[in-house]
């Protein structure tokens, strides 16, 4: 097999993971769209287990932002609580313990904290980042909207969850296909995000 060319952005279920960020139950009321954001959550992590896609899963302290909605369809999954404003450090071990790993998958809450330092974090160790944009949101749509022309700014790319299952999956020939077309039969839920991007959008020049 020919060497992954880093600048294109391929996703293989072998050298990716799936990151789950901080989707809690006390965020249900004020992050925007936060039922859509879940609902596309999920759908990746419905398709990281059929194509046996690692999944890592945090909670932004859990002990006053309440557990994991279970909606999201975590059971069976350790969250790792955290107090800081990125992913990385409480998966660290995890990280470390991955050599093959090349690209982190990233969905959650929110774009402007804790989407944006683990972004961050995860393109100063040189991993590609895959911001899920159906998947990600704030409580302010300027925040959301800035958050993800700063990561496109600084090497991340901005996917839709159906375009990252797609290239997970290769082939309609896998003999997952049948199954990952079920959790793709029904267009994602919209999140807002043709507000954000239509027009001549000039952070996104």
């Amino acid at each position: 097999m020919a060497a992954i060319r880093p600048g294109l952005g391929r996703v293989l279920p072998g050298s990716s993971v799936l990151f789950l960020c901080d989707m809690q139950e006390k965020f249900r009321h004020n992050i925007a769209y936060f039922p859509e954001i879940v609902s596309v959550a999920a759908r990746m992590l419905k398709v990281a287990r059929l194509l046996e896609v690692p999944v890592m899963l945090t909670e932004q302290y859990p002990k006053g932002l309440g557990p994991t909605v279970p909606e999201l369809g975590a059971e069976g999954l350790q969250p790792l609580p955290k107090t800081c404003f990125s992913m990385v450090p409480a998966l660290q071990q995890e990280l470390d313990a991955r050599p093959q790993l090349r690209s982190v998958l990233l969905c959650g809450i929110e774009a402007q904290a804790c989407i944006l330092n683990t972004a961050l974090d995860l393109l100063d160790r040189g991993l590609q980042v895959h911001v899920v944009v159906d998947a990600c949101s704030s409580r302010s749509q300027v925040d959301r909207l800035v958050a993800l022309s700063r990561m496109r700014q600084s090497g991340a790319f901005l996917s839709t969850s159906e375009g990252l299952i797609l290239q997970l999956v290769g082939d309609a020939a896998h003999p997952q296909f049948k199954e990952i077309q079920k959790v793709i039969k029904d267009p994602a839920p919209d999140s807002g995000l043709l507000g954000l991007f239509q027009g001549q959008n000039p952070i996104f020049r």
